[in-house]
């Protein structure tokens, strides 16, 4: 997951990169005579990655849309949190000052997607954050047999 501007902007850059390069082997592998079968196979690990990438640059253009999706149970609120960083185009540093923490201290939180957190900690983020995140209970009904 892409989570700051610089990422994002590195990304772009090396997708170029990506795309360029594969453009050249696949001439490369022409001229040698491969057939398309062997060409194939030495070019999927290539673009596997390119697609991997260009999935990321996309979901960060998603978050910094503002469209990221629901959360159940609290599962994701991590990822929701970064999000919502991405979103309201504030830098780690910013947030890291909000907090009143390092910013190497909110790098590490995003890198494991706060993992472990506790729900004060969640809170003092949204608050940091602007955001109020609101829930609705919904009653699971399970038939018995």
């Amino acid at each position: 997951m892409i989570k700051t501007e610089k990422e994002y902007l590195e990304s772009k850059k090396r997708l170029v990169e990506e795309q360029k390069m594969i453009e050249d082997q696949l001439k490369k592998l022409k001229s040698a005579g491969l057939t398309k079968d062997q060409i194939k196979l030495a070019i999927d690990p290539l673009t596997s990655f390119m697609f991997q990438l260009k999935e990321e640059i996309e979901e960060y253009e998603r978050l910094k849309r503002g469209d990221f999706g629901d959360i159940t149970n609290l599962y994701g609120i991590g990822r929701t949190l970064v999000a919502l960083r991405i979103f309201k185009n504030m830098k780690q540093s910013e947030l890291a000052s909000k907090l009143s923490v390092k910013e190497s201290q909110v790098s590490r939180d995003e890198s494991n997607e706060y993992h472990g957190a506790s729900v004060e900690k969640i809170q003092k983020v949204l608050e940091a954050l602007g955001v109020t995140l609101k829930t609705k209970v919904e009653y699971q009904h399970k038939d018995v047999v």
